[in-house]
C-alpha cells in the first residue's frame, strides 16, 4: 500500500527573502566603476596580508576563511558601517563582530590595512597609538606577550591572539568557541537596542556555515527574531568547507555532510530576512546586498548569505585552507604573492638564511614595509578609503544617538553591604526562599539604577524566581519594536547554551547587566563556555582600556540537595565544583548564602568587586532565618567577608567545623548545634558564603576571621562535593572525616529534601553521629 506524501507548509511569516540580482535591478544599488576598481585592488593587498600572516606566524592561523570573507568585511568597514575611527570604544557606533573567531587573521589584516591607509592620508583621524592596530602589530600575530623577538619589543607590538579579544581596537567580545560568538554578538545587539531604542547601532556579525551547526547558534537565532532585533545583520560566509568537510550543508538538492538545511533555510525558518548572494567574491553584489540590508526596515533581523570560495586565489581552496596553508618560504607561498606583485609592480622580499624566530620576524617586517610603500605610493587607490573612514564618523555624528538613562556605574558603587533596605532584613524564624530574595534584591538594584538588568531563563522564569527581576517593567517578553520596556528576554526555550551566550553579550556591551538563569545542575556546566569567554574578554578590555569588568550574572537556582524531589539529575552537588578554582582570581565570584539575611551583604560586596562573572547559587525550598544572637553567630553583614563565625567556644573548643550550603547549614544551625550544646560539646563553627570574597581579604583579615589553627583541625559539612572544601581543610584526617553528599559513594535518590539528607547521612542524626566520631578521633590522636 502506497501513501502519497502531503505538501508541507510553513506558517505565514513576516520575514522576507531576496536575491541580490533582483536588488540590483535598481541602479541605486550599483557601485561606481572607479570605486569598484579600488576595492578590487584593496582586496589584493588584503589577501596578500592574509597569506603573509599565515606564513610568518609561522604556519598558524586560518587563511582560507579569512580570504573568503575579505570582501564582506571590506564592504562593511568602508561602505556600510558608521563608526568613529578616532574612538574605537564609542558606544553609539555600529559594531562588526567576528563570531567566526578563527577568521581573526583576516580581522587583523583588514584593520591594520585600514590603519595604514588612514595614517598616510588622514592622520588626524587616528586614535591614540594604544588604541590603534598598526601594521607593526601584525608582527604580534599569535605571539605571547612574553615573546622576546627584537622588533616585537622595539615596536611594542600588541599580542594578537589566535581568536579575537578586546585587546584589539573595535573588538567588543572574546569569540571563537563553538557558536558562542553568535549568541554573544546578538547579545551586543540586544543591549544596544535596550539602550538606544529605535535608533540603535547596527551589529554586523561575520560567521561561517560551520559556526551555524553548533546548537547554541540556532538558539541564539531564535532569540534574535523573537526579540525583534532589526539592528542585527548576519553576514554568512558560505564557503561550504570546514576542517573535515567540503560539503557542510545541503546545496543544490544534495544533502550536506553535517546538516540537511542550507544556511538560507536555517535563517528563514528562524524568522530572519534573508538576502542571497550567489557569488560573494563579486564585490558589486556584496555592495548591493549590504546597502539593501542597511535600508531594510520591517522589524526583524537580517542575514546575508554569500556563496564564497574558501582560499579564493590563494592556491589552496576548500578545507585544505581552513586551518592550514602553504609551507613556509615555499614556492606555493610566493605564488600566492604574485597577484600583488603584478598589480603593484613590486617584488616581495624572499626569505634567506637560517630559519630562526628572529630571522623570520626580520623577513616578515621587510614584507610589511613593502605593503607600507604600496599604500603610500598609490594615493589614487587608497585615499578614497581614508575618505570613507571620515564619512563613517560624519554619518555617525549626524545620527545623534542618545542612550536611555541608566546608571550602570551605580550598580557597582551605590549599594553597600552595611546598609540593607528594610525589606531585605528578616526576623529570626522567618522562612523566605533564597531564590526569591536574591531575585528581589537584583530587581531592587536594577530599578534603582534605571532598569539596567535584563534577564533570561531556560523556560524557568517563575520556577527559579528571576521573574521578579523584570516584574517592575512591562509584562511579557522584550521586543525592540512592540515591547521595548520589558526586561524579560525570550530565551528560545530550554536553551542554557544560547541564552548564556546572549546574556554575556548584553553585559559586554556595557550599558546593561545580563542575567541567565536555570537549575545550577544545568547552568554551571552548560553556561561555562560563555562565562569563560566573557571573563577572557573582560580581562582583555581591562588591560586595553583600564576599565573595570562588566559583570555577567549566572543565576544558579535550585542548587544542590534541597531540590530532592527532582532526583539526582537535577539535585546536583557537583555544580559548585565546576566553577570553584576554574577562573583566575577575581574573574568569578560564587555566592552560597546560608539564609536570606546573607544575600544583600554578599551580592553588594561582590558587585563592588566587579567580577566578570557572578554566580548567586541558591536553593529552592524555604529556609529558616538563623537566630544569630541566640547561637552567638556574627551579624549577617559579616557575610560580606565571605566567611563568618556561626559559633565560638567560650574557652578552648573541642573541634572546628566549616560549613557551606544552606541545606546542610540549616540542619546544623537549627537541629545539630542545639543538641551539641546540650551535651556540653563546644565547637568553633564557620560558614562559607563566598570563598572568593574571603580570598580577596588580606592575610591578616582572613586569619582574624578563620584562624589557620582551626583549619588544621577542622572537618567540613557541605551540600557540594568534597573537592570544593579541600582549600579549608589542612589535615588528612579533616578531609577523611568531612560530611558531604557523595560520602556513601553514590548519587542520591529522589524524595523530599529531608529524606535525601537522611540517605546521605547528613540529617540531624547523621551529622551528630559523624561529628562525635570526629571528636573521638581528636581526643584519641590529640588532633589539636
Amino acid at each position: 500500500m502506497s501513501v502519497k506524501p502531503s505538501e508541507f507548509k510553513t506558517e505565514t511569516r513576516q520575514n522576507q527573502y531576496f536575491i541580490v540580482q533582483d536588488i540590483m535591478q535598481d541602479t541605486s544599488y550599483h557601485i561606481l566603476p572607479e570605486y569598484l576598481k579600488n576595492l578590487t585592488s584593496l582586496d589584493v593587498v588584503y589577501r596578500t596580508l592574509c597569506a603573509m600572516l599565515y606564513n610568518f606566524a609561522p604556519l598558524s592561523g586560518h587563511p582560507g576563511g579569512s580570504i573568503s570573507s575579505g570582501r564582506i568585511a571590506a564592504g562593511l568597514v568602508y561602505n556600510a558601517m558608521t563608526y568613529d575611527f578616532n574612538n574605537p570604544d564609542r558606544e553609539d557606533a555600529d559594531i562588526l563582530s567576528y563570531a567566526a573567531g578563527h577568521k581573526a587573521l583576516g580581522l587583523y589584516a583588514m584593520y591594520a590595512l585600514r590603519n595604514e591607509i588612514v595614517k598616510n592620508y588622514m592622520p588626524e583621524l587616528l586614535a591614540p597609538e594604544s588604541r590603534q592596530l598598526r601594521l607593526e602589530d601584525l608582527l604580534g600575530f599569535r605571539k605571547s606577550p612574553a615573546c622576546d623577538n627584537k622588533l616585537f619589543k622595539r615596536f611594542k607590538c600588541k599580542s594578537l591572539d589566535g581568536h579575537p579579544v578586546p585587546l584589539t581596537p573595535f573588538v567588543k567580545l572574546s569569540t571563537g568557541a563553538s557558536g558562542v560568538g553568535m549568541g554573544s554578538s546578538i547579545g551586543l545587539a540586544l543591549a544596544s537596542a535596550a539602550a538606544y531604542g529605535q535608533n540603535a547601532p547596527k551589529v554586523n556579525i561575520i560567521e561561517g556555515e560551520g559556526g551555524l551547526t553548533a546548537g547554541r547558534s540556532s538558539e541564539a537565532l531564535a532569540m534574535a527574531s523573537s526579540s525583534g532585533l532589526d539592528n542585527v545583520i548576519i553576514h554568512l560566509d558560505w564557503n561550504q568547507s570546514s576542517i573535515d568537510s567540503d560539503k557542510v550543508t545541503a546545496e543544490n538538492g544534495g544533502a550536506g555532510d553535517y546538516v540537511a538545511w542550507t544556511p538560507a533555510e536555517l535563517f528563514y525558518i528562524n524568522g530572519f530576512n534573508v538576502i542571497f548572494v550567489d557569488n560573494g567574491m563579486e564585490t558589486e553584489k556584496v555592495y548591493a546586498a549590504q546597502k539593501f540590508a542597511y535600508q531594510l526596515n520591517n522589524g526583524l533581523p537580517t542575514a546575508i548569505v554569500y556563496r564564497t570560495v574558501k582560499g579564493w586565489h590563494y592556491g589552496l581552496e576548500g578545507r585544505a585552507s581552513h586551518g592550514s596553508g602553504h609551507k613556509f618560504d615555499s614556492a606555493e607561498f610566493y605564488g600566492a604573492m604574485l597577484e600583488f606583485e603584478n598589480t603593484f609592480k613590486v617584488k616581495m622580499p624572499r626569505f634567506c638564511g637560517v630559519e630562526t624566530s628572529q630571522s623570520i620576524e626580520d623577513c616578515f617586517w621587510q614584507n610589511l614595509k613593502t605593503i607600507r610603500e604600496v599604500v603610500k605610493t598609490n594615493e589614487e587607490i587608497f585615499y578614497p578609503f581614508a575618505k570613507k573612514v571620515q564619512e563613517a564618523k560624519n554619518k555617525l555624528d549626524s545620527f545623534n544617538r542618545r542612550a536611555a538613562d541608566g546608571d550602570i556605574a551605580g550598580v557597582y558603587s551605590k549599594f553597600l553591604p552595611e546598609y540593607a533596605p528594610q525589606q531585605f532584613i528578616f526576623k529570626a524564624g522567618d522562612k523566605p526562599t533564597l531564590r526569591a530574595v536574591c531575585a528581589d534584591i537584583l530587581s531592587f538594584i536594577g530599578k534603582e539604577t534605571g532598569g539596567i538588568m535584563l534577564v533570561a531563563s531556560a523556560d524557568l522564569t517563575g520556577s527559579t524566581g528571576v521573574g521578579a527581576i523584570s516584574k517592575p517593567y512591562a509584562k511579557g517578553f522584550y521586543n525592540k519594536n512592540s515591547n521595548p520596556q520589558s526586561r524579560q528576554v525570550s530565551s528560545g526555550g530550554i536553551c542554557e547554551d544560547g541564552l548564556s551566550a546572549l546574556m554575556s553579550g548584553v553585559s559586554a556591551f556595557g550599558s546593561h547587566i545580563g542575567i541567565a538563569a536555570s537549575y545550577a545542575a544545568f547552568s554551571a556546566p552548560m553556561m561555562h563556555t560563555a562565562a569563560r569567554l566573557h571573563a577572557i574578554g573582560q580581562q582583555c578590555r581591562r588591560e586595553a582600556t583600564g576599565k573595570e569588568s562588566n559583570s555577567f550574572i549566572i543565576f544558579n537556582g535550585h542548587a544542590g540537595m534541597p531540590t530532592g524531589e527532582d532526583g539526582p539529575t537535577h539535585a546536583d552537588p557537583q555544580a559548585l565544583q565546576l566553577i570553584i578554582d576554574n577562573f583566575p582570581k577575581g574573574s568569578a565570584i560564587v555566592l552560597t548564602p546560608l539564609d536570606a539575611n546573607d544575600i544583600w551583604p554578599v551580592i553588594t560586596a561582590a558587585l563592588i568587586r566587579r567580577p566578570a562573572v557572578l554566580y548567586p547559587t541558591v536553593t529552592r525550598p524555604n529556609v529558616r532565618i538563623t537566630d544569630r544572637e541566640a547561637i552567638g553567630a556574627d551579624s549577617a553583614v559579616k557575610a560580606k567577608n565571605g566567611v563568618y563565625s556561626l559559633c565560638k567556644a567560650k574557652d578552648e573548643a573541642d573541634g572546628a567545623i566549616i560549613l557551606q550550603g544552606s541545606g546542610a547549614g540549616e540542619i546544623f544551625v537549627n537541629e545539630v548545634l542545639p543538641e551539641l550544646k546540650k551535651q556540653g560539646i563546644s565547637l568553633n563553627a564557620y560558614y562559607v558564603a563566598s570563598r572568593e570574597l574571603f580570598e580577596m581579604l588580606s592575610e591578616e583579615e582572613r586569619e582574624a576571621i578563620l584562624p589557620l589553627c582551626d583549619m588544621k583541625r577542622a572537618i567540613a559539612i557541605t551540600d557540594f562535593t568534597l573537592a570544593t572544601m579541600h582549600c579549608w581543610l589542612k589535615s588528612k584526617k579533616g578531609v577523611e572525616m568531612s560530611i558531604y553528599p557523595f560520602k556513601q559513594g553514590k548519587y542520591l535518590g529522589s524524595g523530599k529534601a529531608a529524606d535525601v539528607y537522611k540517605e546521605a547521612r547528613m540529617d540531624k542524626n547523621g551529622q551528630l553521629e559523624q561529628i562525635k566520631e570526629y571528636l573521638e578521633e581528636v581526643k584519641k590522636d590529640g588532633w589539636r
